[in-house]
C-alpha cells in the first residue's frame, strides 16, 4: 500500500517532524544511531538498511555499526552513545528504568537534546510500524 500518497498530509507530517528534529542542533548521527536501534528492535528490514548507510554516510565505521545490536556488551561505545542506545531501548520498550535513565542523559545532553531525541525515537517507532504494516516488504 502507498501510504505515504493516500494520506500524504498526515505522513508528510512526520517527515516533517523528523526534518525539524534533524536541523535541532542535536548530533544527527547520535540521532540516527538511535534510529538504527529502534529499527532494529521493531524489526523493520528497510528502516535498518536506510540508517545502516547514513551512519556509514556520516563516517561511522562499519564495524561499529555490526556491534550496535550487542552495544551492552561492547566497550567499543562512547558515554553518549551507550545512553542514546539505552534510551531508545527503554523508550521503545517502556522499560520501568527510564526515571533512572533520563537523570543520567540530563548529566550529558541539554533539555532541548533529550525532548529532541526522545521526539525522535517516538517518531521512529511510528514510521516503523507504518512500514511495516502497511508499506512494501524489502
Amino acid at each position: 500500500m502507498d501510504y505515504k500518497s493516500i494520506a500524504k498530509q498526515t505522513v508528510g507530517y512526520l517527515y516533517q517532524a523528523h526534518s525539524s528534529i534533524r536541523k535541532s542542533g542535536i548530533d544527527n548521527q547520535l540521532i540516527a544511531l538511535a534510529e538504527l536501534r529502534i529499527s532494529q528492535l521493531n524489526g523493520c528490514a528497510y528502516c535498518c538498511s536506510f540508517h545502516s548507510q547514513e551512519l556509514r554516510d556520516m563516517g561511522l565505521e562499519q564495524s561499529l555499526i555490526d556491534k550496535i545490536p550487542g552495544y551492552k556488551h561492547s566497550v567499543s561505545f562512547n558515554d553518549k552513545q551507550v545512553l542514546v542506545l539505552k534510551w531508545a531501548d527503554a523508550i521503545t520498550n517502556l522499560t520501568e528504568d527510564i526515571d533512572d535513565l533520563l537523570e543520567e542523559l540530563q548529566s550529558e545532553f541539554s533539555e532541548r537534546e533529550i525532548v529532541e531525541l526522545t521526539s525522535s525515537i517516538s517518531l521512529m517507532n511510528a514510521l516503523n510500524r507504518l512500514r511495516i504494516s502497511l508499506g512494501e516488504k524489502f
